[in-house]
């Protein structure tokens, strides 16, 4: 299957080499010079997966992710700098996927985007886990509670896939991060904490129980 991506960067050169070792592994790719320009072309077009940079003209890239956001749950993985915890952190609270650092490998750039489209696109038998109330549906990819249908973020989805699948015990940051993001992640655990409050805010406080100094659960 050939993907499509949507490249976002207002770096030429870097937009060109990503764009020419993408297309150098199958994918396709389409590109964007500007914040503005990127959700335009996301609005016309559809794509697989968004390779979105943080500093922007006309838009940046926390406005653009948070627009893309309101409308779908397309993996998004954020291009920030070297060091820059803080765009990292407030990238993931936006929903975003997975980031790679600059300046980066391009080696470790298609890794990147090999697992996020490997998690998000993969496919598995019919499953419905559900507690209480709450229903995730491995087949729809779809979470409801009650009556109503939660908008989860992919990273969101196997979060709680990954609690609900193992409900009862408690997980580790440490647990999550190579059952979610895989044992090459090399951010920040506490993107694992930003994840949970998003749950937490779209599925409501009781589901998810924090158990202090070790992780996380669903039910008992």
């Amino acid at each position: 299957m050939s993907y499509s991506i949507l490249v976002i960067e207002d770096d030429l050169d870097i937009q060109e080499l990503i764009k020419e070792f993408l297309r150098s592994q199958a994918y396709e790719v389409t590109v964007a010079s500007d914040g503005l320009e990127g959700i335009r072309i996301f609005r016309e077009k559809p794509v697989d997966l968004v390779i979105l940079d943080v500093m922007l003209p006309q838009l940046d890239g926390h406005s653009v992710c948070k627009m893309i956001r309101d409308q779908s749950n397309v993996p998004i993985i954020m291009l920030t700098a070297l060091g820059e915890e803080t765009d990292q952190l407030k990238g993931f609270e936006l929903g975003v996927d997975d980031y790679v650092s600059k300046p980066f490998s391009f080696n470790v750039l298609i890794k990147r985007v090999e697992a996020v489209l490997r998690r998000t696109h993969r496919t598995e038998p019919s499953q419905r886990l559900s507690y209480n109330g709450l229903v995730l549906d491995t087949e729809g990819h779809t979470v409801t509670v009650g009556s109503k249908k939660p908008d989860l973020t992919a990273k969101e989805f196997d979060i709680l896939h990954a609690l609900l699948r193992n409900r009862g015990k408690v997980l580790s940051r440490d647990m999550l991060l190579n059952q979610v993001w895989g044992i090459d992640f090399y951010g920040d655990p506490r993107v694992v904490d930003t994840h949970i409050k998003n749950l937490r805010k779209k599925l409501g406080s009781s589901y998810i129980q924090t158990v202090k100094g070790i992780g996380y659960k669903i039910g008992d």
